[in-house]
């Protein structure tokens, strides 16, 4: 019986084949593979190589896959994919196609700006959390760099509203994860409790739904839907600078939810010290949970990146490849995903291989490549010239207060700005050890999370790196 629902898959794939180019067939049907069919529920189960295919499959192939299962199995077929997501491992989920409908005849988005209303607080089920469910802790790779902002968030997820992490308040320069951190939490949180009213929300949003609410004569309505959220995540809110009304309704839904015991998850691009235009009644609010750092990824989480990703996806990148996207991508897992995606689509339309200089061609296109790069010379020059210190005093053995702030400030910076290990860091900045470069990096970062007036000074240095380029 399954050998004739194997033929009937074969007869399919000649009837697409003669419908679509040798290279379309040869990059998308032909990995396909049949696994079963139910003839109780008319449900075709085939296997695709990865998560890029199967959408690509959905996007643009659902209506002829669609017809021509109708016209050989006689009947209307239920389609299947089963996607391996982990080749090493031979992980794999399945999932149901969307159908042609949900595809060729996309439905309008009705009130999609349009402030909440009263009728939707009191409805649980037709809220929508807004949430994106490919952005998980799973998809979330750790590090040095997001280890202790992935640690706490997967708690939150996990007990939301009962632990001392309330607000959560995590903040990091663009492309460093944030949005996918603060979607992770929100996702974990439907998981593990799939009654609580999650909502994510970017703060662009928020404001032009409370503008809305305004203007139709509906803000207390606007405000009892937020103050009705048990989980509510706000993203980029460094754009409420200079939105003071906006921030005092915030304030309100803010005061609320904490006074209950809901969660509170707030990202910026910048810490509450640097909120400029915020009130201070609302920073208090913003600080007294957790304040944690995302930093950019080092080249070493960028390379694990970018393997999870071709797992992920069934890519095959070569490795002198994936250390050359990871180094020049400048830290941003944003500028990570794009070169790959644009890998993959080059060698896809031009049949080729991904090489180096397929890489090397699509970097200049999808990445801003710094063709100026920081030098430690650089790094000590401005360094001292800010704390007006000679530098042969930095390179002595001196442990006099000034010339080890210089030094410390110095390898924190050129760690941060340059690819150097910390051994190399150490052997030109004074023929220190690795360890002395990473005690100063720890000494210098916890200062800047306590010390506004420190902040404010290294803040000018790395203005002033700016400059030079």
């Amino acid at each position: 019986m399954s050998k004739s629902h194997k033929a009937l898959w074969d007869e399919c794939l000649t009837i697409i084949k003669a419908n679509v180019t040798e290279q379309q067939f040869k990059t998308w049907f032909a990995p396909i593979v049949f696994e079963s069919y139910s003839e109780d529920e008319h449900t075709l189960l085939v296997q695709v190589p990865s998560s890029y295919v199967y959408e690509f499959l959905e996007q643009y192939y659902v209506g002829l896959m669609s017809k021509v299962l109708q016209r050989v199995y006689n009947n209307k077929v239920v389609l299947r994919y089963r996607i391996v997501t982990d080749k090493t491992n031979k992980i794999s989920q399945e999932v149901e196609s969307d159908g042609p409908s949900a595809v060729e005849n996309p439905q309008p988005m009705t009130r999609g700006n349009k402030a909440p209303t009263t009728l939707d607080a009191a409805v649980p089920q037709g809220l929508n959390p807004q949430l994106d469910p490919k952005k998980t802790f799973a998809t979330f790779i750790e590090g040095d760099s997001n280890k202790l902002p992935r640690t706490v968030g997967l708690s939150i997820g996990e007990h939301p509203g009962k632990s001392t992490f309330n607000p959560f308040f995590l903040y990091g320069p663009s492309g460093c994860g944030k949005t996918h951190l603060i979607n992770a939490i929100g996702v974990r949180c439907k998981e593990m409790y799939p009654q609580k009213r999650v909502l994510y929300v970017s703060a662009r949003l928020f404001q032009v739904q409370f503008t809305d609410a305004v203007r139709q004569n509906r803000t207390n309505d606007f405000i009892n839907f937020y103050q009705s959220i048990d989980v509510l995540i706000v993203d980029d809110i460094q754009e409420w600078a200079n939105a003071p009304k906006t921030l005092d309704t915030f304030f309100h839904i803010f005061d609320h939810l904490f006074r209950i015991g809901k969660q509170i998850i707030l990202a910026s691009d910048r810490p509450p010290v640097d909120l400029q235009g915020v009130k201070d009644r609302l920073l208090t609010r913003f600080s007294c949970g957790l304040i944690a750092e995302l930093e950019k990824p080092n080249v070493k989480l960028c390379v694990d990146i970018l393997n999870a990703k071709c797992r992920r996806d069934g890519l095959k990148i070569p490795d002198d490849v994936i250390c050359f996207v990871a180094e020049t991508a400048n830290g941003s897992v944003r500028d990570l995903e794009g070169v790959v995606n644009s890998l993959m689509a080059y060698s896809i339309v031009y049949n080729s291989n991904i090489d180096m200089r397929l890489a090397e061609r699509v970097i200049k296109r999808a990445v801003k490549v710094d063709n100026h790069p920081l030098t430690v010379d650089d790094i000590l020059d401005k360094v001292c010239s800010h704390y007006n210190v000679e530098q042969r005093f930095v390179f002595s053995k001196s442990r006099r207060r000034d010339y080890v702030q210089v030094r410390q400030i110095s390898m924190y910076l050129a760690s941060k700005y340059t690819k150097m290990p910390a051994g190399r860091i150490g052997q030109l900045i004074g023929n220190r050890d690795h360890s002395t470069v990473i005690h100063s990096c720890n000494t210098v970062e916890k200062r800047l999370k306590v010390d506004k007036a420190f902040y404010a000074e290294i803040s000018s240095i790395e203005n002033s790196f700016k400059l030079k380029k």
